[in-house]
């Protein structure tokens, strides 16, 4: 009689299998690079709060610091995903400015209400994304190529549409970017009490993802994270949202409303990264390609979709970046893709593709941003600004880099 050698051995019916504790640790190589990358971020607000002798965390900086940034989240929400994906995207500046240029047209020039000038301009988004999207697919042009040549015709299409500064936009469309929520619950103690509302929501239904997802994780008898690590998680995240929530409450006017949008957003790509087949597609296509492509998965179609949708964050923070200017400029989106990709990489994003997380690219965005603003606060020059950023974006790769060869020598 043979023996299949392969068998697991069952478990006891109620029993789970028994975890050492180095079973444990090694457990959160996954995440303890985004860990370690929430841990830099608080390092760095705390280093530059006593830098600028505590004028980063002022109230009204806060909420200037989402509002100054929000374009930076919303690039690296579309290009973490095309960096998971195996590409990069050099045309998202151009395409903010190009975007920019139509939208703030289509209000003054055509009387197009600014509503619907949104709605053109994201679907001139979508068009751009299209079109980029079908040579890096469907001809097989490596995107390096097809964006660094999409970098230069949109470039050149917004000098052509914006020949001089369009002004003169709607102080509702402005709003989008440098309004806040109407404040229709009061006030408490001289806070908002609509952002305490939405501070708690906030929480609670991060509480609420999480520990659904440990007793879906329980239930199928799959490893766990210690309960104390977990515990100690959850009264991290409470104390983080806390803290950033009582801070914009007592700001000017509260929540931004661009905090919102860039907040919908996250939740809904964290969403669709994770729990849906296309982003599982997106990881396997950066993960393997070849493989991928044996089981089954639409690598052209999938690459093309990616790219429409980063064309349409783009329009986004293209309405986004239009509206704080207030007006249309053609040198606007200078850098952007440069910021985004950093964001990216900062994050956690695997040079090589495969890997890399929204809320990563997010928390990489606010670490951008936090730099931004504080070494703006302690007065630094320019251009050593850029140095900075340039020096941190290169350990962050580097660091990644090692990481990954220890592990492969494990």
């Amino acid at each position: 009689m043979s023996v299949d050698m392969n068998t697991a051995p069952t478990m006891p019916s109620g029993e789970r299998a028994r975890v050492s504790l180095a079973q444990r640790l090694s457990g959160l190589g996954g995440n303890a690079r985004q860990y370690g990358i929430f841990a830099a971020l608080v390092m760095i607000i705390l280093l530059f709060q006593v830098l600028t002798d505590g004028k980063l965390l002022l109230s009204n900086n806060v909420a200037a610091l989402f509002q100054q940034n929000a374009y930076v989240m919303i690039l690296a929400i579309g290009m973490v995903m095309v960096i998971v994906a195996g590409h990069i995207d050099l045309s998202v500046g151009s395409v903010v400015a190009f975007v920019g240029g139509v939208v703030a047209l289509s209000i003054r020039d055509f009387d197009v209400p600014w509503v619907a000038a949104i709605v053109i301009g994201l679907a001139v988004g979508a068009l751009v994304g299209a079109w980029q999207g079908f040579w890096v697919a469907y001809v097989g042009i490596p995107a390096f190529i097809v964006t660094l040549a999409g970098m230069l015709i949109f470039r050149g299409l917004t000098l052509v549409l914006v020949g001089e500064t369009i002004a003169g936009l709607p102080s509702q469309y402005i709003r989008i970017a440098k309004g806040s929520l109407p404040n229709v619950l009061g006030f408490v103690n001289n806070a908002d009490v609509v952002t305490l509302v939405i501070g708690t929501a906030a929480f609670a239904a991060l509480a609420f993802t999480q520990i659904r997802a440990r007793r879906s994780l329980r239930k199928h008898n799959l490893h766990m994270e210690a309960f104390g690590l977990f515990l100690t998680k959850l009264v991290l995240a409470a104390i983080g949202i806390g803290a950033v929530t009582i801070i914009l409450s007592l700001s000017a006017g509260g929540t931004p409303i661009v905090l919102v949008i860039v907040g919908v957003l996250v939740v809904a790509y964290s969403f669709l990264m994770g729990r849906t087949v296309f982003g599982r597609h997106i990881y396997a296509i950066g993960g393997n390609r070849p493989a991928a492509a044996l089981s089954g998965v639409n690598t052209k179609r999938v690459d093309f979709w990616i790219f429409v949708n980063i064309g349409v964050l783009a329009a986004v923070a293209g309405v986004v970046q239009t509206a704080r200017s207030g007006a249309a400029i053609a040198s606007a989106g200078q850098n952007y893709e440069l910021d985004a990709i950093a964001a990216c990489f900062i994050g956690g994003a695997a040079v090589t593709g495969g890997i890399g997380r929204i809320s990563g690219a997010i928390v990489g965005a606010l670490i951008m941003g936090v730099l931004n603003m504080g070494l703006s606060i302690m007065a630094v020059d320019p251009a050593w600004q850029q140095a900075i950023k340039g020096l941190v974006l290169l350990l962050a790769v580097a660091f990644d880099l090692v990481n990954k060869r220890r592990a492969g020598t494990r």
